[in-house]
């Protein structure tokens, strides 16, 4: 076990709690304009699922657990999860959705993830940044309408709703932020 200020934490970190293995799902740093700033920090307890909120001072020592953080390639999902593998001992892994929470929407045959491995356990999975998808429903570009900030609602490929700049049309392929679903550009391809 390592010990890190609770600043330094970020999302898909491993910490000891009493103990217990936590994920990070999201780590933020709340600097009040009197009093001592904070790290708020929502985890899920990886043994069971449960999700816990936690304040620290962002000066407390915290726990880290050793993980390793490994390359993995998906090759398909069936019942019993999502089976990826290591491209350099072509050792394969189970994962649950549980692990993958809504991410699992945008995990594409191939992809290349990094898997945080505990004790021979997929605790916690981070995707790429970006994935390219295809726009298959959206409402008809509206003529006249060239205000540039105005968005329209999309339904992508995977299932996830997104918003799109008015010129995208029905068969685009777009890039969007695997993180929150949000629109980047026109795929290059």
């Amino acid at each position: 076990m390592v010990k890190v200020i609770a600043s330094s934490l970020r999302k898909g970190n491993v910490v000891d709690k009493d103990g217990r293995l936590y994920v990070i799902l999201s780590a933020e740093n709340i600097h009040p304009g009197k009093g001592t700033p904070v790290t708020q920090l929502d985890m899920r307890r990886i043994s069971d699922g449960v999700k816990v909120s936690e304040r620290y001072r962002t000066t407390e020592q915290v726990e880290r657990a050793y993980v390793e953080d490994r390359p993995h390639s998906f090759l398909y999902q069936d019942g019993e999860g999502f089976h990826f593998m290591n491209p350099e001992t072509y050792d394969q892994v189970t994962v649950s959705a549980d692990v993958l929470g809504d991410q699992a929407a945008y995990i594409q045959e191939g992809m290349e993830v990094t898997l945080s491995v505990h004790e021979g356990v997929a605790i916690a999975i981070e995707l790429p940044q970006r994935v390219t998808l295809e726009v298959i429903e959206t409402e008809p570009v509206t003529k006249g309408q060239t205000a540039s900030s105005s968005y329209k609602p999309a339904m992508l490929s995977n299932g996830v709703r997104s918003a799109v700049p008015p010129h995208i049309t029905v068969g685009t392929r777009i890039v969007v932020m695997t993180a929150d679903g949000s629109y980047v550009e026109r795929a290059k391809d």
